[in-house]
């Protein structure tokens, strides 16, 4: 499941057959240019999801930090992102404002009030296919029994599936698994406490959604600083335009030319709808 940052990426994430994507909290704070400590709102949140939907067919799992406050709060959030077309959400037990799973100085709420947001969030869910995945961030914060304890609760709440964020070896991953009955979510993002294990490893550990966050958004990135750099260093661009994505393709994964011949035919010509 790879991260998408904006409905553009969505549309490539489908095109390269995907089977579903995420739209990472860290993603989108980063694309807001904030660091991922809980400063955007549930809004905004939802009118990216809502965008991301209308550009593909995929099903969408949206990270939404800690639920943007107590139970009544996750009420209104799983309702307004099935309303945007997500097809689950994404719930932590970190204090608000949270941090970034993969540092340090995170604190967490009491299993008893992640239940009650849990709780929440199935009752308030009208098709019961909408997925309620619980992510513990215990394994930095009380340790890895305790990560094992938080899960098992969670899923006696309500959760489908459970997310536990930070584990730092592939025996971590191999032991979790046989601990907990469950669907289970690897976050295989870059740079943090976790061993990147490939799909197939993950499979073969009985892991069911190998997450990739925010993958492209950092190969993006990068790339966007690279031909930057190549700019302000030689005043010119055309040593990168074999990097680049070109204007033929842009506008084919736009589906530009549908919306040129909608176009036309409002003006009298004709149209063949696909």
């Amino acid at each position: 499941m790879p991260g998408v940052f904006n409905a553009l990426v969505a549309k490539m994430a489908e095109r390269a057959r995907f089977e579903a994507i995420y739209l990472s909290g860290a993603a989108l704070s980063a694309a807001s240019g904030l660091p991922d400590v809980g400063l955007l709102s549930m809004s905004e949140f939802i009118e990216q999801a809502r965008f991301i939907t209308a550009a593909s067919s995929l099903p969408l799992l949206v990270d939404a930090d800690t639920g943007f406050g107590g139970p009544l709060n996750v009420e209104r959030v799983i309702k307004e992102l099935a309303r945007a077309g997500a097809a689950g959400i994404q719930l932590e037990d970190q204090q608000w404002p949270k941090r970034c799973g993969h540092l340090s100085g995170k604190s967490l709420i009491s299993t008893e009030d992640m239940e009650q947001k849990i709780r929440a969030a199935a009752r308030a869910r009208l098709d019961p296919n909408f997925v309620i995945v619980a992510r513990t961030d215990a394994r930095g914060v009380e340790g890895f029994e305790a990560a094992l304890e938080r899960a098992r609760s969670y899923l006696a709440a309500g959760a489908d599936l459970i997310f536990p964020e930070a584990l730092e070896s592939r025996d971590e991953f191999a032991s979790f698994r046989r601990e907990v009955e469950a669907p289970l979510l690897a976050n295989m993002t870059e740079f943090g406490r976790s061993p990147l294990l490939s799909v197939g490893e993950l499979d073969r550990l009985g892991y069911r959604i190998a997450l990739f966050p925010v993958t492209a958004q950092r190969a993006a990135l990068k790339a966007a600083g690279c031909a930057l750099d190549e700019i302000s260093r030689s005043g010119s661009q055309k040593e990168i335009l074999d990097s680049m994505q070109t204007r033929a393709d842009l506008y084919d994964l736009l589906g530009y030319e549908g919306y040129e011949a909608r176009d036309r035919a409002y003006f009298g010509g004709s149209y063949d709808e696909p």
